[in-house]
């Protein structure tokens, strides 16, 4: 194979995958490394696999909610079924995407890929051999992130898990530890309750869950643990961990309480992987996020020749708007006038809680944050005939961020079952900036959940 190439992509998941494939659809020579498994962490070790996890359990749920399907769920989740659903979904065998990458025409090298100077890239291959590639128009890095695990005393040594392990074990533990109260710690937590464990701890250090979100979403998804037996501590930090052995039960230690597990899950967020990818031959930092600026080119590296996409630029850690990033820089590379400006109105995040949260740009307190005069619109998600159809006992709440000077949405969150599926609607409100005086004439149709857009826009005066 050659050696020299218009585009090196480092990072062969979603984000590199799609860099790759959109600059070869643009006629760029193109080569992608990648060290693991085509797909990266959300194929096989995050997105897929916790959702899998996750589903049984919430459409359990929701049957039960309606009183006359409620009789006739006799059962729990059976575990060992999700397990394998899990691995028809998440199976660790990458062949479906080098084959669709070389129909692309993009070369794949597999190997671990490290900046080597300007527009060189040093790869070491599986054998020990090492080989060099050359770039002639850019180098895009799309590493990714992996979790952080933070310094208490005895947790390295504990065995404790991290997505992955939690993502693909093979058995459910009994008693489950969870370290953070962030997105990974509430998704696996209600999955782990609902597949089977006996007991499972959040031991959040904050004083509520999901700490970047509306404060309501911290309230609605610790009640929801609560109601399948989770304990949630908040204010909780773990001031030690231990395990005298392989296989041996954890202890789990905040104040003056121990708790004992026979699994812990570290969910404290993520660190870039850029540690071991030559940053500092290019007068970067290693370990540290890339930063970048609107088209993903490194802010601090001059040339324009290295750009950065996905979770590992730091902007917005979710596998959609990295892959948008990633076309982004395909476009970029291919001379088309355009930008990642949606990374700082409009990014969009669902957590897979039962319910659901859901939401997309600004939260209140962000907002202000930004210098904008807003006011907030909010109401009970399912207070309508809609919400009264999906079912008994269901919580939800929906609050709308609006600028005041503008008239226009600038950030909406929702909670409540499925409501992942109504954030789209609000991300277009948000990114075609339509005055709520035009919003009014969308109808949402009866009786369907969404006609909470009509109560929010009735209560602020339409």
């Amino acid at each position: 194979m050659s050696t020299h190439f218009d585009v090196i992509v480092i990072g062969g998941g979603p984000v590199g995958e799609n860099v790759a494939g959109r600059a070869a659809a643009h006629g760029l020579s193109t080569v992608l490394v990648e060290r693991e498994l085509l797909g990266g962490e959300c194929s096989y070790w995050a997105c897929m696999p916790s959702k899998a996890l996750l589903r049984p359990g919430e459409v359990l749920a929701a049957a039960r909610a309606v009183p006359a399907a409620a009789g006739a769920v006799t059962g729990q989740v059976d575990a060992d079924k999700a397990l394998s659903s899990r691995d028809a979904f998440a199976r660790l065998d990458d062949t479906g995407q080098a084959e669709w990458l070389a129909s692309t025409g993009v070369e794949l090298v597999r190997g671990h890929g490290r900046l080597a100077g300007t527009r060189q890239v040093s790869v070491t291959r599986p054998d020990g051999s090492e080989q060099a590639l050359h770039a002639t128009r850019a180098v895009v890095v799309a590493t990714g992130t992996g979790a952080a695990v933070p310094p208490i005393p005895g947790l390295a040594g504990a065995g404790a898990w991290t997505n992955r392990e939690a993502t693909q074990t093979k058995e459910i533990p009994r008693r489950l530890g969870v370290i953070g109260g962030g997105v990974v710690g509430v998704e696996m937590a209600q999955a782990f309750a609902r597949l089977g464990s006996d007991r499972v701890v959040v031991a959040e250090a904050g004083d509520r869950l999901l700490a970047n979100e509306e404060p309501f979403v911290g309230d609605d998804v610790a009640a929801a643990l609560a109601d399948d037996g989770v304990e949630v501590r908040l204010g909780a930090a773990i001031t030690g961990v231990a395990r005298p052995g392989p296989g041996a039960p954890v202890t789990l230690t905040f104040g003056d309480e121990h708790v004992e597990v026979d699994e812990v899950l570290v969910a404290t967020g993520r660190k870039p992987h850029t540690a071991d990818l030559g940053l500092e031959h290019v007068g970067l930092e290693p370990g540290a996020f890339i930063a970048v600026d609107d088209q993903l080119r490194a802010a601090d590296v001059e040339g324009d020749w290295l750009y950065a996409a996905g979770d590992v630029n730091g902007r917005a850690l979710l596998t959609h708007m990295g892959k948008h990033q990633a076309r982004v820089v395909a476009d970029v590379l291919a001379g088309q006038p355009t930008s990642s400006w949606v990374d700082h109105r409009a990014v969009t995040r669902v957590v897979f809680t039962d319910p659901q949260v859901a939401a997309v740009g600004h939260t209140e307190a962000s907002a202000h944050a930004a210098g904008l005069a807003v006011r907030t619109l909010e109401v009970g998600t399912l207070a309508n005939a809609g919400g009264a159809l999906a079912g008994k006992g269901l919580r939800g709440t929906t609050k709308l961020v609006v600028d005041d000077d503008r008239d226009v949405l600038v950030g909406a969150t929702f909670t409540g079952p499925g409501v992942g599926e109504m954030l789209h609607a609000a991300t277009i409100a948000i990114v075609g900036e339509g005055p709520l005086s035009r919003l009014w004439h969308a109808i949402p149709a009866f009786p369907t959940v969404s006609e909470l857009w009509l109560r929010l826009l009735e209560q602020d005066g339409w």
